[in-house]
C-alpha cells in the first residue's frame, strides 16, 4: 500500500487518501471509533450489515495504515479494544463534514428540486 500511495503522491492527493480510507466501511468504522474506544463486539453491533470477517479485515487494514490502534489485554477471556491513533483522529473534521454533506444531499434528493448547489 505504501508504494501505491507514494506513486500517487505526485498525482492526486484525493486518490491517495481514498486508497487508505475508501470503501464502504472504513469511514463508518472510524466515525464510531472517533466517539471512543470500542471492543470488536461493540463495533459489530454498531454496524448492521457488516460481516465479522469484513470487520476484521477493515480493522486490520486501518491498523496497518496507522489510523487505528489495537490493544490486547493479557487476561482470560481475552480483551481487545480498538481506538483511533492521532492520525485517525485527524479525520474527525472530515467525517463531520461528510455527515453534514450527507444530510444536505439526502434533503436535496428527497426534495428533488434544484441542482443541490444551495446551502
Amino acid at each position: 500500500m505504501a508504494a501505491r500511495i507514494e506513486a500517487l503522491a505526485e498525482e492526486c492527493m484525493v486518490e491517495a487518501a481514498l486508497e487508505v480510507i475508501g470503501g464502504k466501511w472504513k469511514l463508518v468504522i472510524l466515525r464510531h471509533l472517533l466517539q471512543g474506544t470500542m471492543r470488536f463486539g461493540e463495533l459489530d453491533r454498531a454496524l448492521p450489515g457488516i460481516t465479522p470477517r469484513m470487520l476484521t479485515r477493515q480493522l486490520r487494514e486501518l491498523e496497518a495504515d496507522g489510523l487505528v490502534r489495537r490493544t490486547v489485554y493479557p487476561q482470560v477471556p481475552p480483551k481487545v479494544e480498538y481506538s483511533v491513533t492521532a492520525m485517525g483522529a485527524s479525520l474527525r473534521d472530515i467525517t463531520a463534514q461528510l455527515e453534514r454533506w450527507g444530510h444536505h444531499y439526502r434533503a436535496w434528493k428527497l426534495g428533488g428540486d434544484g441542482d443541490g448547489a444551495d446551502g
